[in-house]
Formats: structure tokens, sequence, C-alpha cells
């Protein structure tokens, strides 16, 4: 087996990894499928190395022996408010459930953050007041809402 990337984020999966890296790189520009490795099981290979927005991943499904947590999650950084709706719908559609400040858990178990680029420039506005107003309509939100934090930081 000759991996394509010294180094690489790996999720473990009971069972279903080809179709979730398959789901992952349908959703982000410059991702693809790089290798599958079926180790005798093509119904479900064991080993998928994938690129997710030129980010190296690989997907080891070797059964239920670890689950996914939140305290390894996929981080996307969206340029507006478009991208960050088209981009939570889509993972939480299906079984997928939201979290928390731009957090969610997709349909296989695997934990996102879906952060707009406002959110860090607004909590590290010089004007404290400002940036505490948006920490807080942050913490209130699920899916971030840019207009709502620019206008709690803007006192409206």
């Amino acid at each position: 087996m000759e991996f394509r990337s010294k180094v690489r984020t790996c999720l473990w999966f009971a069972k279903g990894g080809h179709e979730a890296a398959k789901f992952y790189v349908s959703l982000l520009p410059d991702s693809r499928i790089d290798a599958v490795y079926a180790h005798g099981r093509p119904e479900d290979p064991m080993v998928v190395e994938f690129t997710l927005s030129s980010a190296p991943m690989m997907i080891l499904t070797a059964g239920p022996i670890y689950e996914q947590t939140p305290a390894a999650s996929i981080s996307v950084l969206t340029k507006d408010q478009v991208e960050t709706d088209a981009l939570w719908s889509a993972l939480t559609a299906d079984g997928g459930r939201e979290s928390m400040c731009g957090w969610l858990i997709d349909r296989f178990g695997v934990s996102w953050q879906i952060v707009p680029e406002a959110p860090p420039r607004l909590l590290g506005l010089p004007d404290a007041a400002a940036a505490a107003r948006a920490q807080q309509a942050l913490m209130g939100m699920k899916k971030i809402d840019i207009a709502a934090l620019l206008a709690a930081a803007n006192g409206n």
C-alpha cells in the first residue's frame, strides 16, 4: 500500500467509510477520491484516501471499535453566508444534527465546524465591547448567521 501524503487526518468508521468519503468530496471544490484499498471487501473498502479542499484525509473502515467524537472535527472556513448555508444544509441532511456555534454532526457521526470568515475577525475587534457583543450573539447560534453577528457587534 503506497500512501500519497506523509501526513493526513484519519477517521475511523465502523462501516460506510467509502460512502462518506464520496459524500465529503462532493461538497467542496478541490476535493477527490485518491485511492481505495478494499482488502478483500469491495462492498465496504477498508481504506479510502481522499483530498478534501486540498487537505489530505483518510477513512479507515475497521469495525465498531471506536466511535467518532466532537473532540476531533473537520473545520471548514467559508467565504460567506451562501457557502455556509449550503454546507450546513448538506451536512445536516439525512440524519445529521445541529450543535452550537457553527458545530454539527453529519449523518456518519463526524463532527464539523462550519465557520464563515467573519466571526474570527469580529471576535478580534479592537473595540472590546463590540467583540463581546459578537461573542454573546455567537454563543446563542447553531448555524452561524453573519448578518446577526455584524448587527450585534454594531450594537443593533
